[in-house]
């Protein structure tokens, strides 16, 4: 018996199904917003975004289901990235966690929030695995692995979409931008990308197979091309490997004009060829650039595509309203009972938190005690409520809770002067003097340094990574009284300041935390938090040594200071600034005991590894526990380090705990030399600790062997 989507394209004319693939931006549609408006009443338009609120969204849902012929839903996309009303720390700094189930909740609330305001698709998760944090938009993903990405994926999937699609709590999910979009050269936004056969598969489309079999409800394609071939075009990824290998039977949605980008890729000629090539690929929905509407008539009557082409891909976009409740009641998600902001907030405050990472803390000048009674608070980011949101908060109102705001509230009894010293990015010094006057008189100073906000996300890459403006020059000021001083970053990315790491007594990186940032670092720097964040990607020392993450091949000669003829520059440490998972504590924790059974294993035998985490210090804290295994001999030569899991562990002092992870076959196979998955009899070493320092690992051997026939 044929569904709603097969009776409604029986019916409807080919304006009308290419209305469907038809996404446009209610913030700038290209004719204007009374022409959108006749569109959507003709069913010429089938989704919209950048449009939200019950009023707006209904209204122009109005015109899509009581006045166009079908009575079509529209679907509304907006980025609700890292929160909506109440915002979250920006997925960079989240990401640092290592938590699944607060990644979860999260999205959760934001979706609860997005819902209500109309909105019924996400452009989220981003999934691009990125090792160069010149690249502005390193804010908005997860880091440089591909396992933390793909178990952030699936969380973020879950929380969105929630137990029901249909829910008026749940919004559609869009992994994205599936193509090595964060592997673009030099980090420059929308470049190319030149990525091996191997690295595709190993590390940059792994995240999007997991969102795919988490049934993420979209996946958008990046803007890029991977070795010549424009995403927006790649039939391989986007048909064999995407739908036919992986399954995924979702819309597949292009970025912002990137098919009729297509012509300035060199790929085609004219907008015919663009949409042509396009819809081939496997892009269901056309973003803003029109080219569906304008140029698949002609490529129809020129025999170019089939209408079964066209068939199919109105079908899952149907579909996706079908099971997003659209049909139903395409208004019960602002009929809704109002979002819980006080549930909200507390959540963000949590994740907020649980998002610092403290850098260094050398001479335990952290956490602050109740003993501070003058504290001179000094930057341009410490009473900046816009800064604390980051790149994506358009729904948002225009204050958050800032660093001076968290630290009255958390010390009332503490004298807390602030000076600004100088702006973000010029280069006034001007204030520089009354900074120093305030520092010589306080028992603590606190710098309050980094990016603004509009230095991160799209369009954002930097050629240099360190402070702008005169920030340097306030905190070298400031760092030659020899007062003790920590300093508190504001960032996107990761900044190359090995001067500050080197001189600050903290360090503690807070990137943007969003609505109550200043309440979580006002947390942890008193101690109310014990710091739990660890770095999920490695933090270079400068700009030179990038690309450095843990997984990198050995190669034949392994970079060595000492020695002249191995891989490593003249100029610069070998190892970055702090390495992936690095993050310290108030605590000091120890792994006692790592076992793995059985010590030999077979094809199909699972291996369970156990670790005792031990709290050797004084006070309550979590620690993050990182599994990882090292191949040392191979028919293909293998990273130094592969990530095979994470846990967590909440200690009291004195206690233990033992962590489990179970790992299958899958997690020692490798693909070989032809791209197949497999396990070769031999050692494996397993490596688990708090980060891919391997000094900090502890690790044991186990074999693989073939069962005999």
């Amino acid at each position: 018996m044929p569904d709603r989507a097969d009776r409604l394209l029986a019916e409807m004319t080919l304006e009308e199904k290419l209305g469907q693939l038809n996404m446009i931006d209610a913030g700038a549609p290209p004719d204007g917003a009374a022409a959108m408006e006749r569109d959507i009443a003709a069913g010429r338009i089938g989704s919209l975004f950048n449009a939200y609120g019950a009023a707006e969204t209904n209204a122009l849902q109005r015109l899509a289901v009581e006045q166009s012929r079908l009575r079509i839903p529209l679907i509304f996309g907006f980025d609700v990235l890292h929160g909506h009303r109440t915002i979250f720390p920006i997925p960079l700094a989240e990401a640092c966690a290592f938590d699944p189930g607060l990644w979860q909740r999260t999205a959760q609330a934001a979706a609860d929030e997005a819902a209500r305001d109309g909105i019924s698709l996400t452009f989220a998760p981003m999934l691009d695995v990125c090792r160069d944090p010149r690249w502005g938009r390193i804010a908005e993903g997860p880091g440089d692995d591909a396992l933390v990405a793909s178990r952030y994926g699936e969380a973020k999937v879950r929380g969105f979409q929630g137990a029901e699609l249909s829910g008026r709590a749940s919004v559609a999910a869009t992994a994205k931008h599936i193509g090595a979009y964060g592997a673009v050269a030099a980090g420059r936004e929308y470049g190319p990308v030149d990525v091996s056969e191997r690295q595709l598969p190993e590390v940059y489309l792994p995240p999007f197979e997991a969102a795919a079999k988490a049934c993420a409800a979209a996946i958008m394609p990046s803007q890029n091309d991977v070795a010549g071939i424009p995403m927006t075009a790649h039939g391989e990824i986007l048909n064999n490997l995407l739908r036919a290998r992986w399954g995924f039977d979702g819309v597949v949605m292009s970025d912002y004009d990137s098919v009729v980008e297509l012509i300035k890729h060199g790929v085609a000629e004219s907008i015919e060829d663009a949409a042509v090539l396009a819809l081939l690929a496997g892009v269901d929905i056309d973003m803003q650039s029109r080219c569906y509407v304008r140029a698949l008539p002609a490529a129809l009557e020129h025999g170019r595509v089939r209408m079964d082409d066209i068939d199919r891909a109105v079908r899952r976009v149907l579909r996706l309203k079908a099971r997003l409740g659209l049909f139903d009641d395409p208004f019960s998600r602002t009929s809704a009972s109002p979002a819980s902001a006080e549930r909200h907030a507390a959540l963000a405050r949590d994740a907020a938190r649980r998002s610092v990472v403290l850098l260094t803390n050398e001479r335990g000048v952290l956490p602050l005690t109740p003993r501070t009674k003058s504290i001179a608070l000094i930057g341009p980011l410490a009473d900046a409520p816009l800064e604390m949101f980051g790149p994506w908060f358009a729904a948002a109102g225009l204050e958050s809770a800032t660093i001076l705001a968290g630290l009255r509230a958390a010390l009332p009894h503490a004298e807390i002067v602030h000076v600004a010293g100088v702006p973000i990015e010029d280069r006034d010094e001007s204030g520089i003097p009354a900074a120093l006057a305030a520092a010589r008189a306080a028992d603590v100073v606190i710098l309050s340094l980094g990016e603004p906000k509009t230095l991160s996300g799209e369009a954002h890459s930097r050629g240099h990574i360190d402070l702008p403006g005169s920030q340097r020059a306030l905190a070298e000021a400031v760092l030659a009284l020899g007062k003790p001083t920590i300093a508190i970053l504001s960032h996107g990315r990761p900044l190359a300041l090995p001067w500050l790491f080197e001189r600050a007594d903290a360090v503690l990186a807070t990137w943007f935390l969003g609505s109550e940032a200043g309440h979580g670092i006002a947390d942890v720097l008193t101690g109310a938090w014990n710091p739990s964040g660890r770095l999920a990607l490695s933090w270079p020392v400068d700009v030179g040594q990038i690309p450095t993450f843990h997984s990198q091949r050995t190669t034949g000669r392994p970079g060595k200071p000492d020695v002249h003829y191995s891989s490593r520059h003249i100029d610069l440490p070998i190892e970055p600034q702090f390495c992936f998972g690095h993050g310290l504590s108030y605590t000091r924790f120890e792994v006692t005991a790592l076992t793995a059974t059985p010590a030999e294993f077979a094809p199909g035998d699972p291996v369970t590894v156990e670790a005792d985490i031990l709290n050797a210090g004084e006070v309550a804290g979590e620690e993050t526990v990182l599994l990882f295994l090292r191949d040392p001999v191979a028919s293909v030569a293998r990273p130094a380090l592969e990530l095979k899991g994470f846990a967590k562990a909440m200690l009291t002092p004195g206690a233990r705990q033992t962590v489990r992870f179970r790992l299958s076959g899958s997690d020692f196979a490798f693909l070989d030399q032809k791209l197949e998955p497999r396990i070769e009899p031999g050692a494996f070493e397993i490596l688990v600790g708090p980060c891919a320092d391997r000094n900090q690992l502890k690790a044991i051997t186990i074999r693989f062997r073939v069962k005999p026939h």
